[in-house]
């Protein structure tokens, strides 16, 4: 088998993932955009969070061009990304109890603002407990994880549930666990993960859907232009200083 097999199989994976995203998940779409336009003409604020590699999804939502200038990154220090050395304790920070409450507790987070949180496995203290303690401030909660995880493995929280268990919307990328879509048997490991793939893509298709239902109640969606075309760095500037209060990582 050539490599080039190999990618057809593994592009044929993603495809075939965002397909089924797109088909079984177009209602939880449609509803996890309707509250991300319905908070925005409210005058609430939007917070995304991925601990590991999701949160790679929810930096791909944050102060990026096509994209909803409001939208914010809630970091969690030590489990954002793969610059924490050594990388193995970011997963451990994930398992921490009381680590998310302490988090939310010194954020801007209110009720009435919105929360991403986006979590592969659903699995970990991290994401059900932030999920948990965002519903009590009366934050809604949209959750991004494979639903899958639920039946298949155990819950490492205390309450022994998942972030899908404490969502006000569930979007369920349908990865399988393990996340990797390929084998052969010259290969002891499966390979491939296409979580990023589809998680984004579910993000951006709902906030495309937020920005098409904030214009068809007449209302101009805050919109980040790219800074590489003639006169986004100026566009950005009126964006910001319009919604200043409600952007975050600006300060």
């Amino acid at each position: 088998m050539g490599d080039s097999k190999l990618a057809d199989q593994y592009f044929d994976a993603a495809i075939g993932l965002l397909r089924r995203v797109r088909d079984e998940e177009a209602e939880a779409v449609a509803a996890a955009g309707t509250l991300l336009a319905d908070t925005v003409a409210a005058g609430g604020r939007l917070f995304a969070f991925g601990a590991g590699h999701s949160s790679l999804a929810a930096q791909d939502v944050v102060y990026r061009a096509g994209g909803l200038a409001l939208m914010n990154l809630l970091a969690v220090p030590g489990v954002v990304g793969v610059d924490v050395m050594p990388a193995p304790l970011g997963s451990a920070l994930e398992r921490v109890d009381g680590l998310a409450s302490a988090v939310l507790d010194s954020s801007p987070l209110r009720a009435g603002d919105v929360l991403v949180i986006i979590s592969l496995s659903g699995r970990n203290a991290l994401p059900v407990e932030m999920a948990m303690h965002a519903r009590a401030l009366g934050v809604k909660v949209i959750g991004v994880t494979s639903v899958a995880y639920a039946t298949e493995t155990t819950s490492r929280h205390t309450s022994g549930t998942f972030l899908k268990d404490h969502c006000d919307i569930v979007l369920d990328s349908k990865i399988a666990v393990g996340d990797a879509e390929l084998t052969l048997d010259t290969v002891p490991a499966p390979f491939g993960p296409a979580s990023t793939v589809v998680t984004t893509a579910l993000l951006q298709a709902v906030l495309a859907t937020a920005a098409g239902s904030l214009a068809d109640r007449g209302l101009e969606p805050p919109l980040l232009r790219s800074g590489n075309v003639d006169g986004g760095h100026e566009w950005n500037s009126r964006v910001m200083e319009q919604y200043r209060d409600r952007i975050f990582y600006r300060h």
